[in-house]
């Protein structure tokens, strides 16, 4: 597959994202060849970024998912929610999110899991940093995926190593996020907006 070119669809869902995408102009680049890793996506500005995401990743054949709280998969939202690709997370747990996102990397062989480190669309004052100990712990690479509203692609310019130096590591991805454009840079988190204001 060459670069931003869809592959062949296999499923009507496939081929209706791509079809999706092509009529609003975006294209999305091929995924990283990698089995497992944390998936950190963004910069998340606007509610067009869950679209563009979940969009995204069906039309590219991509099996990726998310945590979410146990207590909503209870009747038919838990079936819609696992045809999705949700996970559930029991924070009854003593065992927090972290292990318990690391027990699932533990338990499988390929897996693929999305995080938005802002956590909000709206200007968050600093990330969530739960995805870069995750990684660490079940020794996985962090994917980065950006939507770039200057240019309308997808992509995922950056595999990350975890590295000793948590500091120095988010201090990159805030570098990596700063270089596209998002729906509303007004509402770009903080460590990213100041970067941007910085090269103006």
């Amino acid at each position: 597959m060459t670069s931003d070119t869809f592959p062949p669809p296999t499923s009507t869902a496939q081929r209706l994202c791509q079809r999706f995408l092509r009529t609003c102009g975006w294209s999305v680049a091929p995924f990283p060849e990698v089995d497992k890793a944390i998936i950190v996506g963004g910069p998340h500005t606007s509610n067009w970024d869950g679209v563009l995401g979940l969009t995204g990743k069906t039309a590219i054949g991509l099996d990726a998912h998310i945590m979410i709280k146990e207590e909503l998969f209870k009747g038919p939202l838990g079936a819609l929610l696992r045809r999705l690709g949700a996970i559930p997370i029991d924070r009854s747990r003593a065992a927090g999110m972290v292990e318990q996102t690391v027990e699932q990397f533990a338990r499988h062989d390929r897996l693929y899991i999305v995080v938005t480190p802002e956590g909000t669309r709206s200007s968050a004052s600093q990330w969530k940093t739960g995805f870069w100990h995750i990684a660490r712990q079940a020794g996985i690479p962090i994917v980065v995926a950006l939507a770039d509203y200057e240019s309308r692609r997808i992509i995922f310019p950056t595999v990350m190593t975890p590295g000793d130096d948590l500091d120095r590591d988010m201090q990159q991805l805030y570098e990596i996020f700063a270089s596209v454009t998002p729906k509303h840079p007004d509402k770009l988190s903080g460590p990213v907006k100041a970067i941007r204001e910085n090269r103006k």
